[in-house]
């Protein structure tokens, strides 16, 4: 957080409020004055937040009318690309790793409750719950959202989208999360500690330590698989050619 400009942080109090829904798409942003007094600030600094916001394509600033929030047009995002879980958490290291970085420089006061709000819920929740792969779900997101970069949000909404739509993903996921629960929380833990202090490097080591021991695990898992494959159809085969014996 440390650096991170006063307009920057009126802008993604804003943002907030769009995305919960009190300035729904198409509307117009409170004027400038009204803002100002609300926020606590100047009103250089609120139309500073809009000009970052309209970069960020969240709003559209009319000349002599206002700051209005845009209508994002529905997208077709329903296809997606057949990936193994390895290709998946590979990416997701090198991505979030990266995001989580940016997230150490730009990340809010609301933000870091958030994340601690979705760790509490990890820990309380059954591993292999809905409620736990959610909270999953929020801390990853929360943090593509502090990196005040739209499109890292984008690219991590899809991601987690093949994690959990596509079926051999999401059955090596939930055979491995079931069984490192304890460490999934603990390292969820070291991310927001890095994300805290402030400190990229630290937030991308841990990031990147979190995806390397999954992508450890997942070995273990895919190896177990094929092993416990191979003993069915060596099972299977033993069967059919004793019956043949036995018939013959």
């Amino acid at each position: 957080m440390a650096g991170k400009r006063l307009y920057q942080k009126i802008a993604s109090q804003i943002l907030d409020k769009i995305e919960n829904g009190d300035y729904p798409p198409g509307t117009r942003l409170p004027g400038e004055r009204e803002l100002a007094e609300k926020l606590g600030v100047s009103r250089v600094v609120i139309r500073e937040a809009g000009i970052s916001l309209e970069a960020l394509g969240h709003v559209e600033i009319k000349g002599g009318s206002g700051v209005y929030v845009k209508k994002h047009e529905q997208k077709d995002l329903s296809r997606l690309p057949e990936v193994s879980a390895f290709e998946l958490t590979q990416t997701r290291l090198l991505f979030e790793s990266e995001s989580a970085a940016l997230a150490a420089r730009e990340i809010t006061p609301e933000q870091i409750e958030e994340l601690e709000r979705t760790i509490e819920r990890m820990e309380n929740s059954p591993q292999d719950s809905d409620e736990a792969d959610e909270a999953d779900r929020v801390f990853h997101l929360t943090i593509a959202k502090a990196s005040g970069n739209s499109a890292n949000y984008f690219i991590m909404e899809n991601l987690w989208r093949m994690r959990v739509e596509l079926p051999k993903v999401r059955e090596m996921y939930a055979a491995v999360c079931v069984e490192d629960s304890y460490s999934r929380v603990d390292e969820h833990a070291a991310i927001l500690n890095a994300l805290k202090e402030g400190n990229p490097e630290k937030a991308r080591k841990t990031m990147r330590a979190h995806f390397s021991r999954l992508i450890e695990n997942l070995l273990v898992a895919s190896e177990q698989h094929a092993i416990e494959e191979a003993r069915r159809r060596s099972n299977a085969n033993r069967e059919k050619y004793l019956r043949s014996a036995i018939v013959g």
